[in-house]
C-alpha cells in the first residue's frame, strides 16, 4: 500500500465538479472509492476493492466505477486478466506515467519514462496524429509482457 493516506480536499472537490457536470453526486460509495485508490497509489480490480472495502457491494461498486469513469475521475485499464483495473486519472494525481501488463497474469504496474523518453514519445505521438489528421492531446504507453512471478 502506498504512504498516501488522506486525500487532499482539492482532489475531492474536483472530483465534486466533475460529477455535478453529469448530473451525479459525490455519495460515500464514490468517495470510499476515491479514497482507496488514491490510498493505494496503484491500478486496482474490482475484486481487490471489494475485497479492500467489505461494505462495499459488487453491483453498485461497478455502476460507481463506470460513472466515476464517465465523469473523468478514474481511467480504466483494459488487461489481459479477467478483470479491468481502474486508478485514477492523470491530472488528479499529478504523476505522468505508463504500464506493465502481464499477459499471463494480467498485474498492471505502474512506471514512469525517462524525460529523454518521454520527449521521444511524445515527439512520435504528435507526428502519428498529424499523419492522420488528429490532434494528440496526451499519450498512455502500455508494455504487454510477462512479470516476474508468472517467468
Amino acid at each position: 500500500m502506498s504512504s498516501r493516506t488522506r486525500v487532499p480536499d482539492e482532489l475531492h472537490e474536483t472530483v465534486v465538479s466533475r460529477l455535478a457536470r453529469l448530473g451525479q453526486r459525490y455519495t460515500t460509495n464514490r468517495k470510499s472509492l476515491v479514497a482507496m485508490l488514491w490510498a493505494e497509489g496503484r491500478p486496482m480490480t474490482l475484486p481487490e476493492m471489494l475485497e479492500a472495502d467489505a461494505a462495499l457491494a459488487q453491483s453498485s461498486a461497478y455502476r460507481n466505477l463506470v460513472v466515476l469513469e464517465e465523469a473523468q475521475v478514474l481511467h480504466r485499464l483494459v488487461t489481459t486478466g479477467p478483470f479491468a483495473c481502474w486508478e485514477l486519472a492523470e491530472d488528479l494525481t499529478g504523476h505522468h506515467h505508463h504500464h506493465l501488463i502481464c499477459r499471463s497474469c494480467g498485474v498492471v504496474e505502474d512506471f514512469t519514462a525517462s524525460p529523454d523518453l518521454e520527449r521521444l514519445l511524445g515527439k512520435a505521438v504528435g507526428q502519428a496524429g498529424s499523419a492522420a489528421g488528429f490532434v494528440a492531446e496526451d499519450h498512455r504507453l502500455d508494455l504487454l509482457g510477462t512479470c516476474n512471478n508468472c517467468r
